[in-house]
């Protein structure tokens, strides 16, 4: 169906602010990001607009040496290698407490599945900073649960998990649960219960209809939920800088880092522009996979 040029008009001119609004915000600061990677950096800082090097890239696997040799140092590496690894465990966490959770909430009434969805929504009225500072309170020695646990005589001394990557992992479950719940549960709110009754009546237990029936068709949220996770803790800064004590560095906390100590923007950038190269691949893979028109 041709539209008239009246109505392309209107369309267009209709679609005129949040295309502006996502070239400004989003391609733009990306274009300049990229830009910036493939330029030289100042001696104090900034960068030399008129100098292209590609050493910012170079820097993320080798070190130069004072003969100007390269050298292979896997540092980054094992920075990259941190931060997948806790956001892997903060995902598989939140989806191993968020989908029975969903589940039980999917199978409640109209009016009780209301009331939950709220209590899961509660902790958004609060501002995450806020949130993390109160596990520090929480997580920190002679906090509530170090006395509560010495007082009930299962901790000796002092519990000693703030500043550490359990610190962290704690936090990344307790503020990305939501964000796996509610995926989820949208799944196996539209899903049609009486699949589950006719694997039932086909002689199939519980485990084999979870299995079979309910876990397929509560994938596209289950993968939502773990990209909602994965990605904001990949790259989360403050988590790890509060919790973790800047002992666990992290992506996040690298970029800043450039950004700010060592004063090597094209760095910075280059870091974050692997790292959105990585999110893009990942979105893109979802995409392929759980994306498909019907039939194909």
């Amino acid at each position: 169906m041709t539209l008239d040029p009246y109505r392309r008009t209107r369309r267009r001119l209709l679609l005129a602010p949040t295309t502006l609004t996502l070239l400004l915000f989003m391609v733009l600061p990306m274009l300049l990001m990229g830009w910036m990677s493939l330029l030289a950096p100042d001696t104090y800082g900034g960068v030399r607009w008129k100098e292209w090097s590609l050493d910012a890239y170079v820097q993320f696997l080798y070190e130069r040496d004072l003969d100007d040799s390269l050298t292979l140092n896997s540092d980054y590496l094992q920075i990259f290698g941190r931060s997948f690894l806790l956001a892997g465990f903060a995902t598989v966490v939140t989806l191993l407490i968020g989908f029975p959770t969903a589940l039980y909430i999917a199978l409640k009434e109209e009016k009780t599945r209301q009331r939950l969805i709220l209590l899961i929504s509660i902790p958004f009225w609060t501002n995450l900073l806020v949130r993390t500072y109160a596990w520090m309170l929480l997580l920190r020695n002679g906090g509530l649960i170090d006395s509560s646990l010495s007082a009930l005589g299962l901790s000796q001394g002092t519990l000693d998990v703030l500043y550490t990557p359990t610190a962290v992992a704690i936090g990344f479950v307790y503020s990305f649960l939501p964000f796996m719940v509610l995926p989820i549960y949208t799944s196996l709110e539209k899903m049609d219960w009486r699949l589950v009754e006719a694997a039932f009546d086909l002689g199939a237990n519980r485990w084999l209809a979870l299995r079979r029936v309910i876990l397929p068709l509560a994938m596209p949220g289950i993968v939502a939920g773990c990209l909602l996770v994965f990605i904001p803790a990949i790259g989360s800064y403050f988590i790890p800088e509060l919790l973790g004590g800047g002992k666990s560095l992290m992506i996040g906390n690298l970029i800043q880092n450039q950004f700010g100590t060592a004063r090597n923007w094209p760095f910075g950038a280059a870091l974050s522009f692997m790292l959105l190269a990585l999110v893009l691949l990942v979105m893109w893979i979802y995409t392929r996979r759980f994306q498909r028109p019907p039939g194909e």
